[in-house]
């Protein structure tokens, strides 16, 4: 235990406001970790819910815990904010795991902090490890082995039965406590999985859970912004995305909900940070965005769909003091659009560019994708063709708005048409990138995602359990790390990132019921294809 970790504690709990402090006489107390730095970590807004649902039961305290860029290098041991404690001190260690790098950092904490890496070597004297959040309730095969039950769905439905078994059966049989967790709706127990698929669980109605900022800091990338989810899920049902496959059915909060919210949030913050996949989608948009701007409350926003685009909505984002607008657009040509049913037009990204130019935005970033299944250089081209079109809308107004391509490559997901195809080689993305390189001389800012490490996401997205052995063996978190620890387990990354599957084969997630019904992906991989 440093004392430098412990005065860095201290000082950012001096710093925040809304942290909850419980004693912990007579109480579960439950470790609440993001597996990735307190920085990126308090813009999160899941673990901000998570934080708050869980300090909201009299019988549980839960502290939070993350992970600093290289501790494992200096041999840290991870320690609660709230009270420096080790994770050993712990009844459960409760992880959020939103992106499959992380992974690798989900490894370095467990390791760090003397607890047994795999489930099968935990006794009693050790916390239950539990984890949830996008990743696993995608694919939770890679990290299986490690944990001894895995949410599968939001959190919460889950948590309430959850936390009655640990509360409950807490300091008894560690099998017991296990087979009872296996019992609920959405919970996946490895070492005791019966074979049939967990269903994947979600909130009926959103306004029964306020989603906000529980914690405020001025120490993370949204610090100025009182976070509010508007909306979860998507009814668009583009192929190549996630959200449409483990957050859906898609919900709407409601106005006057969503006015309650923002004005407990206004006592803390002058900003509103809207987010939801597809706020503009919300029914009552307008009606929002004016009412919020007559509490005389600032506005930002999450990525926009081009279409629907309002313009009267982001009016009031721009008198709300709204400086940036990010839009999906995710391919260059109308073809690979209609492949992705992406279920807009050049005219509608152009319609939409344009109007923010005349709302004199500062900043617009459109978001592509490289390597997307039948991908030419041709659609490479038609990238910087429709760049270069939206640069001449923008210059049209003299608006002074600043043009930014964010560039991704695809990654297959799970739950998702698309699960079946490769991801393009690297060489391929590297020379794509290349291409596109040619807008930087035009005003036009590049940011790209590695190519390299893009195939190691798709490597864990669509991994099984021999992974884990993997991940448990890398020795330093890098490519030639990775590669390294690969090869040391005979697996093949070109098996994984870079193969068609058959839609006849066993998946690794299928004990996931994802709610989606059967025949459905295969059917719009197929109306894709063709």
């Amino acid at each position: 235990m440093g004392w430098d970790e412990i005065r860095q504690a201290r000082r950012r709990l001096s710093q925040e406001q809304g942290t909850i402090i419980k004693d912990w006489g007579g109480r579960v107390p439950v470790a609440l970790i993001y597996p990735n730095s307190y920085y990126v970590g308090m813009s999160n807004l899941a673990i901000q819910a998570i934080y708050g649902l869980l300090n909201s039961r009299r019988e549980v305290v839960a502290e939070r815990v993350f992970w600093e860029r290289g501790s494992q290098a200096q041999q840290r041991t991870p320690l609660s904010l709230e009270s420096q404690r080790p994770l050993s001190d712990f009844a459960a260690l409760v992880f959020s795991i939103s992106y499959e790098v992380d992974y690798f950092n989900v490894v370095q904490i467990i390791n760090a902090s003397g607890i047994p890496l795999y489930t099968a070597d935990r006794d009693e004297r050790y916390p239950l490890v539990i984890a949830g959040g996008p990743c696993i309730m995608a694919n939770p095969m890679p990290l299986a082995p490690f944990f001894d039950c895995l949410c599968i769905g939001e959190a919460e439905p889950i948590l309430p039965g959850m936390l009655a078994v640990l509360t409950e059966g807490i300091g008894g049989r560690r099998h017991e406590l296990l087979k009872g967790l296996a019992a609920l709706p959405g919970v996946y127990v490895p070492q005791d999985y019966s074979g049939t698929p967990v269903a994947r669980q979600w909130a009926v109605n959103l306004d029964d859970f306020p989603t906000t900022s529980t914690v405020l800091t001025m120490d993370t990338e949204l610090g100025d912004l009182y976070l509010i989810e508007v909306e979860r899920g998507c009814h668009w049902g583009c192929r190549f995305c996630l959200v449409g496959g483990i957050f859906n059915p898609g919900r709407f909060r409601s106005v006057d909900s969503l006015i309650a919210q923002a004005k407990q949030g206004l006592r803390h913050r002058k900003r509103l940070g809207l987010v939801g996949p597809a706020v503009f989608d919300h029914p009552r948009l307008e009606e929002l965005l004016s009412r919020l701007r007559r509490l005389g409350a600032g506005l930002a926003t999450s990525s926009l769909r081009v279409k629907p685009f309002s313009g009267p909505a982001l009016e009031e984002l721009v008198s709300g003091g709204a400086q940036t607008v990010s839009l999906g657009v995710e391919a260059g040509s109308q073809r690979l659009r209609q492949m992705i049913k992406k279920g807009i037009t050049e005219d509608d990204i152009l319609s939409a560019v344009s109007k923010v130019a005349q709302q004199g935005i500062r900043s617009l970033k459109l978001y592509f994708m490289i390597g997307l299944p039948s991908e030419t250089d041709s659609d490479i081209r038609e990238i910087i063709e429709l760049m270069l079109r939206a640069k001449q809308t923008i210059d049209r107004y003299r608006s002074g708005t600043r043009l930014t391509l964010n560039v991704a490559p695809f990654v297959p997901k799970a739950h998702t048409p698309f699960q079946w195809l490769p991801m393009a080689p690297v060489a391929v993305l590297n020379e794509r990138l290349a291409l596109l390189k040619s807008l930087q001389s035009g005003g036009i800012k590049i940011r790209a995602e590695s190519p390299s490490w893009s195939e190691v996401q798709a490597v864990l997205s669509r991994g099984d359990v021999n992974l884990a052995e993997v991940l448990a063996s890398v020795d330093e978190v890098s490519l030639p790390g990775w590669r390294r620890a690969m090869s040391r387990c005979q697996l093949d990354s070109d098996f994984y990132a870079h193969q068609q599957w058959d839609v006849r084969q066993r998946l690794p997630w299928e004990v996931i019921d994802s709610g989606i019904k059967p025949g459905y992906l295969e059917a719009e991989l197929a109306r894709a294809l063709a």
